[in-house]
Protein backbone atom coordinates (compact mmCIF):
# COMPACT_ATOMS: atom_id res chain seq x y z
CA UNK A 1 0.00 0.00 0.00
CA UNK A 2 1.67 3.43 -1.11
CA UNK A 3 1.72 5.92 1.41
CA UNK A 4 -1.37 8.18 1.42
CA UNK A 5 -1.21 12.31 0.89
CA UNK A 6 -1.83 14.06 4.37
CA UNK A 7 -5.08 14.13 5.76
CA UNK A 8 -6.17 11.08 3.55
CA UNK A 9 -6.17 8.52 4.62
CA UNK A 10 -5.68 5.20 2.65
CA UNK A 11 -9.07 2.69 1.81
CA UNK A 12 -8.99 -0.66 4.16
CA UNK A 13 -10.01 -3.67 2.63
CA UNK A 14 -8.98 -6.22 5.39
CA UNK A 15 -9.62 -6.52 9.40
CA UNK A 16 -6.15 -4.49 10.08
CA UNK A 17 -4.33 -6.52 13.41
CA UNK A 18 -1.26 -5.07 13.91
CA UNK A 19 -0.13 -1.77 15.05
CA UNK A 20 2.59 -0.93 11.47
CA UNK A 21 -0.84 -2.23 9.74
CA UNK A 22 -2.44 0.91 11.65
CA UNK A 23 0.25 3.49 10.76
CA UNK A 24 -0.10 2.46 7.42
CA UNK A 25 -3.46 3.39 7.09
CA UNK A 26 -2.95 6.40 9.10
CA UNK A 27 -5.14 5.35 11.88
CA UNK A 28 -2.66 6.13 14.72
CA UNK A 29 0.82 8.25 13.99
CA UNK A 30 4.21 6.72 13.41
CA UNK A 31 5.79 8.13 16.44
CA UNK A 32 3.08 6.14 18.66
CA UNK A 33 4.16 2.74 17.10
CA UNK A 34 6.56 1.59 19.94
CA UNK A 35 4.18 2.32 22.53
CA UNK A 36 1.42 0.75 20.77
CA UNK A 37 3.45 -2.37 19.83
CA UNK A 38 3.39 -2.97 23.61
CA UNK A 39 -0.57 -2.56 24.21
CA UNK A 40 -0.79 -5.06 21.00
CA UNK A 41 1.01 -7.72 23.11
CA UNK A 42 -1.17 -8.01 25.76
CA UNK A 43 -4.47 -6.96 24.20
CA UNK A 44 -6.03 -8.20 20.55
CA UNK A 45 -6.62 -5.91 18.02
CA UNK A 46 -9.03 -6.05 14.91
CA UNK A 47 -10.14 -2.72 13.32
CA UNK A 48 -12.36 -4.19 10.23
CA UNK A 49 -13.35 -1.92 7.26
CA UNK A 50 -16.25 -0.81 7.72
CA UNK A 51 -15.35 1.03 11.30
CA UNK A 52 -12.13 2.16 9.97
CA UNK A 53 -13.63 3.73 7.07
CA UNK A 54 -15.20 6.19 9.85
CA UNK A 55 -12.57 7.06 11.43
CA UNK A 56 -11.58 10.88 11.28
CA UNK A 57 -7.61 11.16 9.70
CA UNK A 58 -5.66 12.82 12.21
CA UNK A 59 -7.98 13.13 14.78
CA UNK A 60 -7.30 11.37 18.23
CA UNK A 61 -10.83 12.08 19.80
CA UNK A 62 -12.43 10.69 16.88
CA UNK A 63 -15.60 8.62 19.06
CA UNK A 64 -15.32 5.90 16.26
CA UNK A 65 -11.52 5.43 16.75
CA UNK A 66 -11.36 6.46 20.61
CA UNK A 67 -13.44 2.93 21.04
CA UNK A 68 -11.31 0.55 18.85
CA UNK A 69 -7.97 2.09 18.64
CA UNK A 70 -4.98 0.73 20.84
CA UNK A 71 -3.31 3.44 23.27
CA UNK A 72 -0.59 3.92 25.15
CA UNK A 73 -3.15 4.17 28.48
CA UNK A 74 -4.33 0.44 28.36
CA UNK A 75 -0.90 -0.29 30.19
CA UNK A 76 -1.78 2.26 33.14
CA UNK A 77 -4.29 0.08 35.07
CA UNK A 78 -5.42 2.02 38.17
CA UNK A 79 -6.01 0.58 41.51
CA UNK A 80 -9.64 0.33 41.26
CA UNK A 81 -10.43 -1.94 38.09
CA UNK A 82 -10.40 -6.02 38.20
CA UNK A 83 -9.13 -7.92 35.64
CA UNK A 84 -12.48 -9.87 35.67
CA UNK A 85 -15.00 -7.42 36.92
CA UNK A 86 -18.14 -8.72 36.52
CA UNK A 87 -16.85 -12.11 38.24
CA UNK A 88 -17.40 -14.66 35.23
CA UNK A 89 -14.83 -17.26 36.55
CA UNK A 90 -16.65 -16.80 40.34
CA UNK A 91 -19.67 -18.15 38.77
CA UNK A 92 -18.50 -20.29 35.84
CA UNK A 93 -19.72 -24.28 36.83
CA UNK A 94 -18.09 -25.66 33.84
CA UNK A 95 -16.17 -24.09 31.04
CA UNK A 96 -17.53 -21.57 28.34
CA UNK A 97 -20.92 -21.01 30.97
CA UNK A 98 -21.41 -18.61 33.75
CA UNK A 99 -24.63 -19.11 36.15
CA UNK A 100 -24.94 -15.88 37.69
CA UNK A 101 -28.74 -15.92 37.56
CA UNK A 102 -31.38 -18.36 38.71
CA UNK A 103 -33.23 -18.51 35.36
CA UNK A 104 -30.65 -17.79 32.92
CA UNK A 105 -26.90 -18.54 31.34
CA UNK A 106 -24.46 -17.16 29.33
CA UNK A 107 -22.71 -19.75 27.14
CA UNK A 108 -19.53 -18.37 25.49
CA UNK A 109 -18.68 -20.48 22.55
CA UNK A 110 -15.85 -18.58 21.39
CA UNK A 111 -13.56 -15.57 22.29
CA UNK A 112 -12.87 -14.07 19.09
CA UNK A 113 -14.95 -10.91 17.94
CA UNK A 114 -15.13 -8.87 14.92
CA UNK A 115 -13.55 -6.06 16.11
CA UNK A 116 -11.62 -5.95 19.61
CA UNK A 117 -13.10 -2.61 21.93
CA UNK A 118 -10.43 -1.34 24.24
CA UNK A 119 -12.97 -1.02 27.01
CA UNK A 120 -13.87 -4.54 26.85
CA UNK A 121 -14.63 -5.99 30.52
CA UNK A 122 -13.27 -9.77 28.94
CA UNK A 123 -10.20 -7.88 27.06
CA UNK A 124 -7.82 -10.34 29.41
CA UNK A 125 -9.57 -13.09 27.44
CA UNK A 126 -10.87 -12.41 23.96
CA UNK A 127 -8.44 -12.42 20.89
CA UNK A 128 -6.52 -14.66 19.05
CA UNK A 129 -6.31 -17.20 21.30
CA UNK A 130 -9.57 -18.21 21.73
CA UNK A 131 -10.05 -18.97 18.11
CA UNK A 132 -10.40 -22.37 19.01
CA UNK A 133 -13.60 -22.01 20.99
CA UNK A 134 -15.14 -24.78 23.22
CA UNK A 135 -14.20 -28.33 21.70
CA UNK A 136 -17.31 -30.96 21.06
CA UNK A 137 -16.55 -32.16 24.47
CA UNK A 138 -16.65 -28.67 26.52
CA UNK A 139 -19.67 -27.76 25.05
CA UNK A 140 -21.48 -31.26 25.39
CA UNK A 141 -20.78 -30.59 28.70
CA UNK A 142 -21.99 -26.88 29.28
CA UNK A 143 -25.73 -28.09 27.67
CA UNK A 144 -25.68 -30.96 29.95
CA UNK A 145 -25.39 -28.49 32.56
CA UNK A 146 -28.23 -26.26 30.96
CA UNK A 147 -30.24 -29.39 30.67
CA UNK A 148 -29.96 -30.69 34.45
CA UNK A 149 -31.21 -27.64 35.41
CA UNK A 150 -34.78 -26.93 34.56
CA UNK A 151 -34.92 -23.55 36.14
CA UNK A 152 -32.71 -22.39 33.76
CA UNK A 153 -35.39 -20.71 30.76
CA UNK A 154 -32.80 -18.58 29.44
CA UNK A 155 -29.17 -18.96 27.44
CA UNK A 156 -27.27 -15.69 26.46
CA UNK A 157 -24.53 -16.77 23.81
CA UNK A 158 -21.47 -14.10 24.10
CA UNK A 159 -18.45 -14.56 24.08
CA UNK A 160 -16.08 -13.12 22.32
CA UNK A 161 -18.63 -12.84 19.26
CA UNK A 162 -21.31 -15.42 18.40
CA UNK A 163 -21.50 -13.99 14.85
CA UNK A 164 -17.91 -14.64 14.23
CA UNK A 165 -18.93 -18.47 14.33
CA UNK A 166 -18.84 -20.62 10.81
CA UNK A 167 -22.69 -21.02 10.51
CA UNK A 168 -22.54 -24.59 10.92
CA UNK A 169 -21.26 -24.22 13.96
CA UNK A 170 -23.46 -21.52 15.58
CA UNK A 171 -26.38 -23.70 13.33
CA UNK A 172 -25.06 -26.57 15.84
CA UNK A 173 -25.63 -24.49 18.95
CA UNK A 174 -29.00 -22.75 18.26
CA UNK A 175 -29.94 -26.39 17.12
CA UNK A 176 -29.00 -27.87 20.37
CA UNK A 177 -30.50 -25.68 22.31
CA UNK A 178 -33.80 -25.60 20.65
CA UNK A 179 -34.11 -29.33 21.61
CA UNK A 180 -33.71 -28.48 24.91
CA UNK A 181 -37.24 -28.26 26.75
CA UNK A 182 -36.37 -26.19 29.31
CA UNK A 183 -35.12 -23.41 27.50
CA UNK A 184 -37.80 -20.83 26.49
CA UNK A 185 -35.42 -17.96 25.00
CA UNK A 186 -32.41 -17.76 23.58
CA UNK A 187 -30.28 -14.42 22.83
CA UNK A 188 -27.16 -13.82 21.21
CA UNK A 189 -25.33 -10.49 21.67
CA UNK A 190 -23.00 -9.21 19.06
CA UNK A 191 -21.35 -6.60 17.34
CA UNK A 192 -20.99 -8.11 14.06
CA UNK A 193 -23.97 -6.28 11.98
CA UNK A 194 -22.22 -3.02 12.16
CA UNK A 195 -18.49 -4.29 12.56
CA UNK A 196 -18.71 -6.66 9.40
CA UNK A 197 -22.63 -6.52 8.36
CA UNK A 198 -21.33 -8.89 4.85
CA UNK A 199 -21.11 -11.79 7.25
CA UNK A 200 -24.99 -11.62 7.31
CA UNK A 201 -25.80 -13.29 4.84
CA UNK A 202 -28.52 -16.70 4.23
CA UNK A 203 -26.44 -19.00 5.70
CA UNK A 204 -25.86 -17.37 9.01
CA UNK A 205 -29.71 -16.48 9.05
CA UNK A 206 -30.72 -20.03 8.52
CA UNK A 207 -28.50 -20.97 11.05
CA UNK A 208 -30.50 -19.01 13.95
CA UNK A 209 -33.78 -20.28 12.59
CA UNK A 210 -35.80 -21.85 15.61
CA UNK A 211 -38.75 -22.80 17.16
CA UNK A 212 -37.99 -20.99 20.41
CA UNK A 213 -38.04 -17.21 21.24
CA UNK A 214 -34.57 -16.10 19.63
CA UNK A 215 -33.18 -12.41 20.23
CA UNK A 216 -30.22 -10.35 18.79
CA UNK A 217 -28.91 -7.56 21.16
CA UNK A 218 -26.71 -5.39 19.32
CA UNK A 219 -23.78 -3.34 20.95
CA UNK A 220 -23.20 -0.15 19.21
CA UNK A 221 -22.09 3.02 21.22
CA UNK A 222 -22.06 5.96 18.52
CA UNK A 223 -25.00 6.74 15.80
CA UNK A 224 -22.31 7.09 13.45
CA UNK A 225 -22.20 2.76 13.22
CA UNK A 226 -25.47 2.63 11.83
CA UNK A 227 -23.58 2.90 8.03
CA UNK A 228 -25.93 1.76 5.15
CA UNK A 229 -24.60 -1.64 5.01
CA UNK A 230 -25.02 -1.55 9.25
CA UNK A 231 -28.54 -1.16 8.21
CA UNK A 232 -29.12 -3.22 5.13
CA UNK A 233 -27.85 -6.23 7.80
CA UNK A 234 -29.89 -4.94 10.07
CA UNK A 235 -33.27 -5.51 7.85
CA UNK A 236 -31.53 -8.53 6.78
CA UNK A 237 -32.25 -9.79 10.36
CA UNK A 238 -35.35 -8.39 10.73
CA UNK A 239 -37.06 -9.18 8.17
CA UNK A 240 -35.99 -12.65 9.09
CA UNK A 241 -38.48 -12.46 11.67
CA UNK A 242 -35.40 -11.81 13.98
CA UNK A 243 -36.45 -9.42 16.97
CA UNK A 244 -33.40 -7.14 18.05
CA UNK A 245 -32.38 -5.07 21.18
CA UNK A 246 -29.85 -2.42 21.70
CA UNK A 247 -27.08 -1.97 24.07
CA UNK A 248 -24.44 0.35 24.89
CA UNK A 249 -21.69 1.26 27.20
CA UNK A 250 -21.78 4.90 28.10
CA UNK A 251 -18.04 6.20 27.29
CA UNK A 252 -16.18 9.21 28.18
CA UNK A 253 -15.35 11.14 24.78
CA UNK A 254 -17.61 8.66 22.51
CA UNK A 255 -21.26 9.16 23.72
CA UNK A 256 -21.61 10.84 27.16
CA UNK A 257 -23.21 14.06 25.69
CA UNK A 258 -26.79 13.94 25.40
CA UNK A 259 -27.22 15.23 21.49
CA UNK A 260 -25.18 12.11 20.78
CA UNK A 261 -26.54 9.80 23.43
CA UNK A 262 -30.19 10.89 21.46
CA UNK A 263 -29.56 10.44 18.21
CA UNK A 264 -27.80 6.72 19.13
CA UNK A 265 -30.91 5.69 20.70
CA UNK A 266 -32.86 7.17 17.81
CA UNK A 267 -30.70 5.42 15.88
CA UNK A 268 -31.70 1.92 17.29
CA UNK A 269 -35.59 2.62 17.10
CA UNK A 270 -35.51 4.13 13.43
CA UNK A 271 -34.12 0.00 12.33
CA UNK A 272 -36.40 -1.91 14.77
CA UNK A 273 -34.18 -2.51 17.61
CA UNK A 274 -35.53 -1.38 21.25
CA UNK A 275 -33.12 -0.32 22.88
CA UNK A 276 -32.28 -2.48 26.27
CA UNK A 277 -29.38 -1.36 28.72
CA UNK A 278 -26.85 1.86 28.81
CA UNK A 279 -24.41 0.05 30.90
CA UNK A 280 -21.57 2.05 33.05
CA UNK A 281 -18.15 1.33 31.97
CA UNK A 282 -17.15 -1.44 34.01
CA UNK A 283 -13.79 -1.05 35.30
CA UNK A 284 -11.32 -3.19 33.38
CA UNK A 285 -7.74 -2.47 33.56
CA UNK A 286 -6.77 -0.02 31.52
CA UNK A 287 -10.07 1.37 30.62
CA UNK A 288 -10.29 4.50 32.96
CA UNK A 289 -10.12 7.07 29.94
CA UNK A 290 -13.41 5.60 29.07
CA UNK A 291 -15.47 6.55 32.51
CA UNK A 292 -18.15 8.93 33.44
CA UNK A 293 -19.50 9.12 36.84
CA UNK A 294 -22.79 7.64 38.04
CA UNK A 295 -24.05 11.15 38.40
CA UNK A 296 -23.36 11.65 34.75
CA UNK A 297 -24.84 9.14 33.90
CA UNK A 298 -27.71 9.61 35.61
CA UNK A 299 -28.18 13.28 34.56
CA UNK A 300 -27.68 12.42 30.90
CA UNK A 301 -30.59 9.83 31.25
CA UNK A 302 -32.82 12.80 33.04
CA UNK A 303 -32.00 14.70 29.62
CA UNK A 304 -32.77 11.77 27.32
CA UNK A 305 -35.97 11.24 29.20
CA UNK A 306 -37.36 15.07 27.99
CA UNK A 307 -35.79 14.58 24.27
CA UNK A 308 -37.31 11.10 23.41
CA UNK A 309 -40.46 8.62 23.62
CA UNK A 310 -39.91 6.05 25.95
CA UNK A 311 -39.07 3.99 22.98
CA UNK A 312 -35.40 5.14 22.90
CA UNK A 313 -35.15 4.62 26.47
CA UNK A 314 -32.34 2.08 27.84
CA UNK A 315 -32.09 0.96 31.56
CA UNK A 316 -28.59 2.05 33.03
CA UNK A 317 -27.47 -0.46 34.63
CA UNK A 318 -23.84 -0.97 36.54
CA UNK A 319 -23.39 -5.00 36.43
CA UNK A 320 -21.16 -4.71 40.58
CA UNK A 321 -17.72 -5.86 40.42
CA UNK A 322 -17.21 -9.00 41.39
CA UNK A 323 -19.77 -10.78 40.42
CA UNK A 324 -22.58 -9.77 42.10
CA UNK A 325 -24.87 -9.15 38.74
CA UNK A 326 -26.83 -5.59 37.41
CA UNK A 327 -28.38 -3.14 39.07
CA UNK A 328 -30.22 -0.37 37.75
CA UNK A 329 -28.86 2.81 38.37
CA UNK A 330 -31.73 5.47 37.81
CA UNK A 331 -32.00 8.26 37.31
CA UNK A 332 -35.16 8.04 40.34
CA UNK A 333 -38.13 10.30 39.79
CA UNK A 334 -39.83 9.67 42.76
CA UNK A 335 -38.71 11.84 46.05
CA UNK A 336 -37.22 9.49 48.97
CA UNK A 337 -40.16 10.38 50.58
CA UNK A 338 -42.80 9.37 48.16
CA UNK A 339 -44.92 12.87 47.99
CA UNK A 340 -43.28 14.49 45.55
CA UNK A 341 -42.63 13.55 41.53
CA UNK A 342 -40.26 15.32 38.79
CA UNK A 343 -41.25 15.66 35.37
CA UNK A 344 -39.30 15.34 32.02
CA UNK A 345 -38.71 19.58 32.37
CA UNK A 346 -36.97 18.60 35.70
CA UNK A 347 -39.62 19.97 37.77
CA UNK A 348 -41.12 18.85 41.33
CA UNK A 349 -44.78 18.14 41.45
CA UNK A 350 -46.77 17.23 44.49
CA UNK A 351 -47.85 13.15 43.92
CA UNK A 352 -51.66 12.85 42.83
CA UNK A 353 -53.30 10.59 44.28
CA UNK A 354 -53.29 12.09 47.24
CA UNK A 355 -56.92 13.65 47.51
CA UNK A 356 -55.20 17.55 47.28
CA UNK A 357 -56.32 19.73 44.30
CA UNK A 358 -54.34 21.49 42.74
CA UNK A 359 -54.67 23.22 39.28
CA UNK A 360 -54.46 21.13 36.44
CA UNK A 361 -51.66 22.20 33.76
CA UNK A 362 -53.94 23.73 30.65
Amino acid sequence: MADAPAGVRPEVRRTLRRVPELVQAGLVPPEAEAALAAVAARYAIAVPPELAALIAPGDPADPIGRQILPDAEELAPAADEWADPIGDAVHAPVKGLVHRYPDRVLLLPTLVCAVYCRFCFRRERVGPGGAEGLTDAELAAALAYVRDRPAIREVVITGGDPLTLTPRRLGGIIAALDALSGVRVIRLHTRVPVAAPERIGPELLAALSCDKALFVALHANHPREFTPAATAAIRRLTGAGIAMLGQSVLLRGVNDDPATLEALMRAFVEVRIKPYYLHHLDPAPGTARFRTSIAHGQSLMRQLRGRVSGLCQPDYVLDIAGGFGKSPIGPGYLSAAGDTITDWRQRRHPLAGDGIERQRPS
